[in-house]
This record gives C-alpha cells, structure tokens and sequence, in this order.
C-alpha cells in the first residue's frame, strides 16, 4: 500500500448525489448492524452449539467471550488502522476478515475450531466498526446530513440485539446453528462490492500502532478469563489455573508500562485522573458483567427447562430490547433537568433488584410468572444508565479526546462483559456441583437401569435431576450478577459527582464541546468512541449558533426526517 491520497469516487460529484448518499449509509449501517447482533444472534444458539460441539456449561461461554475480548480489546486499535491506512480500504479488510471467520465458524467440526473463528470474528468487527463510524463523517456533510447519519447508525446499534434475537432464533428452528453464522457471509460480501461504488476513501494521516498496547491488553484479560473458567472446572489449586492467572497479571502490568510509554498509546492513561470518567469505566464494567451474564444464564434456563425452541427464547427477550429503549428515550429527556447521577444511582438499584429477583427462579418457575418482571425492572434500570453514563465518560475532555474517552466506555462494555461472565460462570460452576452432590444419590435411587447406564456413559444427570442441578447453578450466578450492579450503584452514589458546569452543558446554555471532535471529523481512534457516544446521545446536535442543544430522543431515523429532533 502506498502512501498517496485515494482518489474521491465519482459519487461524491454525481448528480445522484443523495441517492448515491443513501446507499452508502445503507453500506455502513448494514456492517454495524452485521456486528453488533453477532453475540444476540449467537446467544440464542448456544443450546444447540453446546449439544452439537460437546462444550461443556462453563466452557460455552468461550463462544461469546472469544469474540467480545477480541473485539473489545482491539477496537480503538482497529480505529487507528483506518487513520493511517485509509479508513475505506480498512473497513473493506475487516468486513472481509469478519467473513472469513463466519465462514470458517459455520463449517467447524470440533468446539477449538468454534472458538478460534470466533475470534477471529472479534478481530474482524474490530476493524469494522469503529472504521463505519469515522467513514459517516467523511461521507456525509456536517450539519442535518451527518446528523440524520448518525442517527441511523446509533439507531442500528441500538436495535441490533433485538434483530439478533429474532433472527437467531428464526434460523436455528427453521435451518440450523451454523445458520447463525453463515447468515453473515452473504450480507458482508455485498457490503464489500458495493462499499468501493458508494464510499470515497478517506485521507491518510502520519501516526503509530500501538500494536504492543492492545497485543498486551488482549492477552492479559484472555488469560484472566481463562483463568476464571478454569478454575469453575478444575479447581483454584490447579496448575494451569494458577499459572493462567500469573500470566494476566504480567500482561496487564505490561499494558501499564507500554500505555505510560507511548506516544501514542491505544489508552490514555490520563483520562482516569477524572473521578466521574473513572467512575463510569467502572460502572459499565459492573453493569456489563450483570447484563451478558442474565442474557447468557436465561437463555440456557429458557430453552433447557422451560423447554422454549430458539424462536420463542428469541421472542421471549424481545421485551428487554423494547423496555431499555423507552427508558432511555425518558432519560434523555429529563436529564437536563436532573443531571444524570439520580438517573445512575436509581437504575444500578433497579438492575440490582430485578437480578434479585430473578435468584428465586427454579425448576417449577414460569416465564410469565418468575422471568418477564424481573427482565422487565432489569430493562428499565439498563436504560437509564446508557445515556448518563456516555455523559459522564465524555464531561470535561479535550474535543481531541471525546472520542477516545467514549471508545474507552464502549471497550470497557465488551471487556467487563467477557470478565464478569466468566466469573459468573465459575460462580455457576461450583454452585451446579454442589447440587450434583446432592442429585446424584436421589438419582441412583430412583432411575431406572437403562437411565443410570445411560448416566454413566456420559456423566450427564438427566431431567428432572440434571433440571435442579441448572436451576441451581444459574440462581447462584444471578446472586452475584446482583452484587455486580449493587457495586454500580454505590459508585455512583459515592464516586459521581455532577457539577455545575455539566447541568450547563445539558440545559445548551454552555457549549458541549466533547461534541465537536466528531462534528470536526473525528479520527478512527475517536470514531471508534463515538458508537457508544453516538448511540447513548444520538450524536448530539449542533444548532445554527454552534452551540450543542440538549439531545433528544431518537426517533428512528428515516431518510426523510432528522432522528436527532
């Protein structure tokens, strides 16, 4: 690859301009929409991945933490691949990439081969995503046309894992698992064609890989996942456990060392002398352990003991993605006259209190009379966070740094997802071989030959038995997964503080000048940020005197109206 400037593509000067315009949102939108609904879609199947491949309970949670930690881990890298290299032909690579995998995902043969393309899946929704983001603000005018951009992309992200639950369901009832996958190579390799006729490559800039910060980080929390799922298998005293662990802890002191070093490093480290930025890092990392581990544990409760296909488990969730939408929408309505701790405080108790809830589930539970309230109160308490939160992480930054502060959020999100559902899982663990202790004996006394026989081949308690020993593990984990949001909470009471200046900002009577840095064009690395930005904020709005307004609730985004208010 050469250092010369692309040449604009004709679209950018065609009298079909606004046709041309759509399309290449359709591009953009499609390849986030493609990788956001990936771990939903995904979700759904594990059931029959875990029948179909032979993984154990806990070791199935490597098919969604093998993608989140790579994508999570190398996002903000993958934005400043497209900075130097030219954010067209980047977003080319990683949507083939993420093909690739899903291709090799779908056609595995033994659960190593799974989770290796699933990875792979990571790296390549890594590259992707945050280079669709940058590419709308090289793409689109700024003003009321990349306003309306935005909006359809945040709308995208937002609803995508509603669509993967739908969709995840209706191709493992009506095709197969490995439909959950393949499903994704005919969508990017047309997203591939068409992205060289419909989007002009972006101008490259001089910078540095930080390849040995995100290499460092990546491994060290793979390690402290694997650790943690070990240890749920094999014990704390095992040696590969201990040694996994030892292995984190050099890593993520080498990410310290290589971030405090760089020029250029992947994470500024400076962010987090901000107390409030600080305290939602670490608020998202609580509430995303809390919220991969309810969809992760219910999904395997509401298929294997409420006997739900994958299509109803689909619809069952639907609720969740419906309920976090209207709260949010309410929340950024009232914010301006609130502030957003009340909004924090209040909705880390209320995921606290619906995951509470939730720990009374067992064998003779209900979806409409033990799971829909609580997901409901979970839900609601969710949606009030993700506004507040994107608030906090970008309050009081430099306009070069509003995206790098928010892309932080959004790694935190995947990466506390992948940490705190592995130690959910080894909370699952311990708890579902204490009751085996005890199902194991009523078993052998009540079974017939024929099913003890069957037992003993494959060490699997059958139903009801094997029913308590599930329902057991999962209303354990959901006790943790409570303490979680709990932790979130008492964060935001005692760590948030929103001053003066912050209310300003809400009520547009100071300017929210973390909004400019994508206004400006932001680079891949603050592109990467602005998807969680952009999806809490609905890319905050720029008004005729160059003052942000207060965002409003996002109202679609059809070509036609601003979704931005």
């Amino acid at each position: 690859m050469t250092g010369s400037r692309a040449k604009p593509s004709p679209i950018a000067d065609s009298p079909e301009r606004g046709r041309g315009k759509g399309i290449a949102l359709f591009i953009i939108a499609s390849c986030q929409l493609m990788v956001v609904l990936d771990i939903t879609i995904v979700n759904i199947a594990l059931p029959h991945i875990q029948s179909s491949l032979g993984f154990s309970t806990e070791s199935l949670s490597w098919v969604i933490n093998a993608y989140t930690l790579t994508f999570g881990g190398l996002l903000l890298l993958g934005g400043r691949l497209g900075d130097i290299l030219g954010r067209r032909r980047v977003f080319v690579f990683g949507v083939l990439l993420f093909v690739l995998a899903s291709l090799l995902g779908g056609l595995s043969q033994e659960s190593w081969q799974l989770l290796a393309a699933r990875a792979l899946q990571g790296v390549g929704g890594a590259i992707a995503s945050p280079t669709a983001l940058s590419l709308i603000t090289t793409t689109f005018r700024e003003g009321p046309e990349r306003n309306r951009a935005f909006g359809v992309f945040a709308a995208v992200s937002a609803g995508g894992s509603a669509i993967g639950l739908l969709a995840g369901g209706l191709l493992v009832e009506w095709l197969d698992w490995r439909w959950v996958l393949f499903v994704n190579v005919p969508i990017g390799l047309l997203i591939a064609l068409a992205t060289p006729r419909y989007i002009k490559e972006s101008e490259r800039h001089p910078g540095h890989f930080d390849l040995l910060g995100a290499l460092a980080s990546t491994l060290g929390m793979v390690l402290l996942v694997y650790g943690f799922i070990r240890a749920s298998e094999d014990g704390w005293t095992d040696p590969p456990t201990i040694g996994a662990f030892v292995g984190a802890v050099v890593f993520l002191a080498g990410f310290l060392v290589v971030e405090r070093r760089s020029r250029q490093p992947i994470t500024p480290l400076p962010m987090f002398r901000d107390r409030n930025r600080a305290g939602a890092y670490g608020m998202m990392l609580s509430l995303a352990a809390a919220m991969f581990g309810m969809f992760f544990f219910l999904t395997l409760f509401v298929q294997n003991i409420l006997d739900f296909s994958p299509l109803r488990a689909g619809l069952a969730f639907l609720p969740v993605s419906a309920i976090i939408a209207i709260s949010a929408g309410l929340a950024s309505q009232l914010l301006p006259r609130w502030g957003p701790k009340p909004f924090m405080v209040v909705g880390a108790i209320l995921a606290a209190a619906g995951l509470g809830w939730l720990t009374l589930t067992d064998v003779h539970s209900t979806y409409l009379g033990s799971i829909l309230g609580p997901i409901l109160v979970f839900g609601f308490g969710m949606g009030m966070q993700f506004v507040s939160l994107t608030l906090m992480a970008v309050s009081d930054v430099a306009p070069g740094e509003a995206g790098a502060a928010s892309g932080v959020l959004n790694a935190t999100q995947q990466v506390g997802g992948s940490l705190g559902l592995s130690i959910l899982v080894t909370v699952f663990g311990t708890a579902s071989r204490d009751e085996a202790t005890d199902q194991i004996p009523r078993f052998l006394a009540e079974a017939s030959p024929a099913r003890q026989l069957e037992f003993r081949r494959t060490g699997e308690l059958p139903a009801p038995w094997g029913d308590q020993v599930l329902a057991s593990g999962v209303s354990s984990a959901f006790i943790v997964a409570a303490v979680f949001s709990v932790a979130a909470a008492l964060i935001a009471l005692f760590v948030i503080q929103v001053r003066a200046s912050d209310l300003e900002r809400l009520r547009g009577v100071g300017p929210m000048e973390s909004s400019t840095a994508v206004e400006d064009g932001a680079t891949g690395e603050e592109g990467a940020g602005k998807g969680a930005a952009e999806g809490a904020l609905g890319a905050g709005r720029t008004d005729d005197a160059g003052k942000t307004g207060v965002p409003r609730r996002k109202q679609g985004g059809g070509a036609g109206s601003d979704p931005l208010g």
